[in-house]
């Protein structure tokens, strides 16, 4: 059975305040009902005022997937009943969303395409339990009420769990790009549900949908699409019928259960907000944020592999966050273009090791790009091998310190000397008789164990291009 998915992205703009009202909008982690006003609490008498820098960022957003804004968009009241959302209805846009259609290219270089981008307020947040204790009831946090949010929709175009996680990155990276949201998906500023349906190959059309939500995080969002795929594929194969329904993803268990019956546009009786203008858009304005946008993740990802001359992977892993990119850049300003390649290799490798152990963003490292690019030079002219430019790494991290002021406190550095290095060699090579015999038997591999004893008895200070070398020279 073919999968089918179209996802539905949720980004808190980030603003300082919120969408009609002068709350905070950065609430995470305040304590409970603390950023709220009669107007995000929905009371009687209010009116909302629209935020103009939320319009900026929505605009910034639909422009950086490809989406042309509206002229005019209307914005209109989602009428439900939910605990969280204390006016019983949530300022959305419908008919006349904020921009049509666009699309985000992925690594591989599929486009897949955008049914529209909208604006509308964030609901509040119900808590279950505090941390692992449930509790016997419900409480309502409405500091999250009211937030402007943008909803990009994708069209049902991504056919496996892996494209819809490549697409998440990708959309994600962009907005960051932009600047239009931190996309912290642990603070709930990213948020996705996706629409899901199978059919049998060569079917026209779509089979039922099945909305699928609590997904916070890209992994939930893989495991839940994979689990649904089975799920759909086994009911139709056992000669039953999809339901379209709305569905939670547990995380614990791999599995999504039923919450409700799928609901419909004509079930939310959506109507125009009447206490809003219609939104309309400044065409010079729109023109302006256009030429301010920065260049996005798929044309630096395709000009660093063409100017720098690295593989589509170290592209793709460097462009996915704009402060890595942007670090990289500056190493390589300061070492060299021909260093692209090893900056690429020491970032993706033992600076990235060290952000994701500590959890710190890019901007948060210890070891800042001027440092790194010094690390470089000392590799290329021979002072440092790459064992011990590892090791020298390690302590720069720690330390703060230049590459320059350790190797000369702690003497890390690589061993040239031809009578050094050879009487190493010369006792490595009595140590290891069987290894010697196996190389001039024609045992190639036989070397590395003789590398690695040298690299063992010199603390990985001879310069492992000078230790093959004198190897060869004494098995001729």
């Amino acid at each position: 059975m073919r999968l089918a998915v179209g996802l539905e992205v949720h980004v808190h703009l980030g603003t300082a305040s919120k969408l009609f009202c002068p709350c905070p909008a950065d609430s995470f982690g305040r304590e409970p009902n603390t950023c709220v006003c009669p107007v995000c609490t929905g009371q009687p008498g209010v009116l909302p005022v629209l935020n103009r820098r939320a319009v900026e960022l929505a605009v910034r957003a639909a422009l950086a997937v490809g989406a042309e804004p509206r002229r005019v968009s209307v914005f209109a009241r989602k009428n439900y009943f939910y605990p969280d959302m204390p006016k019983n209805y949530q300022i959305s846009q419908y008919e006349e969303p904020l921009a049509g259609r666009g699309s985000v290219r992925l690594p591989d270089g599929r486009e897949i395409g955008v049914r529209r981008v909208h604006i509308e307020e964030d609901a509040g947040k119900l808590l279950h339990a505090i941390g692992s204790e449930e509790l016997p009831c419900s409480l309502v946090d409405f500091n999250r009420a009211g937030i402007p949010l943008i909803e990009i929709v994708s069209e049902p175009e991504l056919a496996s769990p892996e494209e819809a996680f490549a697409y998440l990155g990708e959309l994600k990276a962009v907005l960051q790009y932009c600047g239009v949201s931190r996309c912290d998906m642990e603070k709930g500023e990213l948020r996705c549900d996706a629409n899901v349906s199978v059919r049998p190959e060569g079917a026209e059309g779509l089979g039922a949908k099945v909305e699928v939500k609590n997904l916070n995080s890209f992994r939930a969002v893989k495991d839940a699409l994979a689990y649904e795929h089975r799920r759909q594929t086994e009911v139709l194969a056992r000669g039953g019928r999809v339901e379209p329904e709305t569905r939670l993803f547990d995380a614990d268990s791999g599995r999504t259960e039923p919450m409700r019956t799928k609901e419909e546009a004509h079930d939310y009786r959506y109507f125009p907000e009447p206490d809003l203008p219609p939104l309309v858009l400044d065409p010079a304005w729109v023109e302006a944020i256009r030429k301010g946008l920065p260049e996005l993740p798929a044309p630096r990802r395709a000009r660093f592999i063409r100017e720098y001359g690295l593989s589509p992977y170290d592209a793709g892993v460097l462009t996915a966050d704009r402060d890595l990119a942007g670090y990289f850049e500056s190493v390589v300003a300061a070492a060299g273009r021909s260093s692209a390649k090893a900056a690429a290799n020491w970032i993706g490798s033992e600076l990235l090791s060290k952000l994701r152990e500590e959890r710190l963003p890019v901007e948060g490292s210890r070891v800042p790009a001027a440092r790194l690019a010094e690390l470089l030079d000392l590799l290329e002219d021979g002072t440092l091998s790459g064992k011990l430019g590892k090791e020298v790494f390690a302590r720069m991290w720690e330390s703060g310190a230049s590459p320059a002021e350790i190797v000369a406190a702690s003497g890390l550095r690589q061993v040239t000397d031809e009578s050094e290095v050879g009487r190493w060699v010369d006792e490595a090579m009595a140590e290891n008789p069987a290894a010697v015999a196996d190389l001039r038997g024609g045992k190639g591999k036989a070397a590395g164990a003789l590398v690695g004893a040298v690299m063992k008895k010199s603390a990985g200070k001879a310069n492992p291009a000078l230790v093959q070398r004198l190897i060869k020279e004494r098995i001729r």
